[in-house]
C-alpha cells in the first residue's frame, strides 16, 4: 500500500480542496497499487471535500484501493493503516482517529 502524507492544508475548506487537488491529486491518482491518504486533522467543514475526493479515487483506481486517515497521533494513524491493508473489502473511506484513552 502506497502512503501518501498531506501535509497541512488552508483552514478554509475550499482553499485546502483546491490545495489538495492541485498539489497531491497527482499522487494519489498515480499509484500503482492501493493507496492510503494520510491527512493532517481539520475540524468537521473538511468532511465533505476529503469523502468526496476519496470516493473519486476509489472508484477510479478500481480494483484498486483508495482509503484515508486523518488524525495528529502517530501510534493511532499506524493501526489504521494496518487495518486498512489487512481489510481489501473496504475502500474510499476517510477514518478519523484519535490517541488511545
Amino acid at each position: 500500500m502506497k502512503t501518501v502524507p498531506i501535509g497541512p492544508l488552508p483552514a478554509a475548506p475550499l482553499d485546502a480542496a483546491a490545495v489538495f487537488h492541485r498539489d497531491h491529486l497527482p499522487a494519489c491518482r498515480d499509484a500503482a497499487t492501493d493507496v492510503a491518504i494520510v491527512f493532517t486533522p481539520a475540524d468537521h467543514t473538511h468532511r465533505a471535500w476529503r469523502l468526496a475526493a476519496v470516493q473519486e479515487l476509489a472508484r477510479a483506481a478500481a480494483p484498486l484501493r483508495v482509503n484515508a486517515v486523518s488524525g495528529a497521533d502517530d501510534a493511532a494513524i499506524e493501526n489504521a493503516l494496518a487495518y486498512l491493508a489487512a481489510a481489501p473489502g473496504v475502500t474510499g473511506q476517510v477514518l478519523v482517529v484519535e490517541a488511545a484513552a
